[in-house]
């Protein structure tokens, strides 16, 4: 005997060109998956960039000064923003259903018509910022919503000298 086994021949390997199927699919070129991935990581990355901008630049832009807001009232329009200015004095007159005054900085003036109660600190000559919009593209009245000042009614009461009005009286 040669040293098989009669009868039986050994296994053989299919070639790879005899069209035999019946094993695992080989995978495709590794080059165009490593592309995918470069795509989607680039793109994420984009996108992750466009909304840390979008959210820093809206944040970083807290209000617009009186001055400000004229030189800039065309792209404004009467969309919702922040305006900040002097409450003019003698310009607070209360209305039944808020508050009207004056804001002012530089040479520019601004009719704010408040809807809502004024906070406690609120009073002539001090800052404030205002929410709201202008009525028109040419008006200077400001509708607002919300007036912002700098503490509230418990800073107040707790440190009721610390608190001083821009003219140095004690609030």
């Amino acid at each position: 005997m040669s040293g098989t086994a009669t009868g039986t021949t050994p296994p053989t390997q299919p070639s790879p060109n005899s069209g035999v199927t019946g094993g695992p699919a080989l995978p495709g070129p590794r080059r165009r998956s490593s592309r995918r991935l470069w795509v989607v990581f680039a793109i994420l990355i984009a996108a992750f960039v466009f909304l840390l901008v979008e959210g820093l630049g809206s944040s970083l832009d807290y209000f617009d000064t009186v001055d400000q807001a004229f030189a800039h009232r065309g792209t404004l329009g009467t969309t919702t923003f922040r305006l900040e200015g002097d409450v003019v004095a003698g310009s607070i007159h209360s209305t039944p259903v808020g508050t009207d005054f004056i804001v002012s900085e530089g040479s520019h003036t601004v009719d704010v018509t408040n809807t809502g109660s004024p906070p406690q600190l609120f009073q002539s000559n001090i800052p404030v910022v205002v929410v709201g919009h202008f009525s028109s593209l040419t008006s200077t009245a400001f509708v607002s919503n919300q007036i912002l000042v700098k503490h509230s009614a418990t800073y107040i009461a707790k440190y009721p000298s610390r608190v001083k009005a821009k003219n140095g009286t004690v609030r």
